[in-house]
């Protein structure tokens, strides 16, 4: 049985095998991730608090971008496609953040949720395929393929630590707070 807290989000499963552990916890920060950048327009997307320029616009449609990396790009070795695939990339290694200002809330969480469900479909494709034990059809020089265990676990790091950043700046913009 799936428990929803009083935020919409699935709360991971307490007893559970590797797989429904790891992508109950994926699923959770996402959640958490979704909540924090809910109900605000296009002035609080672009909120940026202290000396940092990160905001949750940019973090929208940076975790659109490292879903589709290493789920699509990176576990099964697909191409990029639009908007990444045009990017020049070493004009700006962070376009993903900064461009997001140029992008409407709508458009940010649509390319979010998107990305998303692309990645709900490869991991589904990957299980069936080998399991967390399977290697990613990463073709690059940074070393070996990592196992779609791996970038998991990745990903709830990632997630958990921008949800961090997100709390604070949310707090910023309209005083909400909680987890």
């Amino acid at each position: 049985m799936n428990t929803v807290d009083e935020q919409g989000r699935p709360e991971p499963p307490i007893a559970a095998d590797e797989v429904a552990t790891l992508l109950g916890f994926l699923d959770f920060q996402r959640a958490t991730f979704e909540w924090k950048c809910s109900g605000l327009d296009a002035s609080g997307l672009n909120t940026s608090v202290a000396a940092s320029t990160m905001t949750l616009g940019g973090m929208l449609k940076h975790m659109a971008l490292v879903e589709d990396q290493w789920f699509c790009w990176v576990l099964h070795g697909e191409k990029q496609w639009p908007p990444w695939d045009t990017v020049d990339w070493k004009a700006d290694r962070d376009w993903d953040w900064h461009s997001a200002a140029d992008d409407t809330p709508e458009q940010l969480r649509v390319m979010w949720r998107t990305s998303v469900e692309r990645a709900r479909e490869r991991v589904a494709a990957a299980l069936a395929d080998g399991g967390m034990g399977r290697l990613a059809d990463y073709n690059g020089s940074h070393g070996p393929p990592p196992s779609l265990r791996w970038i998991v676990c990745h990903m709830i790091e990632e997630y958990a630590r921008h949800n961090g950043h997100a709390d604070l700046i949310r707090e910023a913009v309209d005083g909400a707070t909680g987890e």
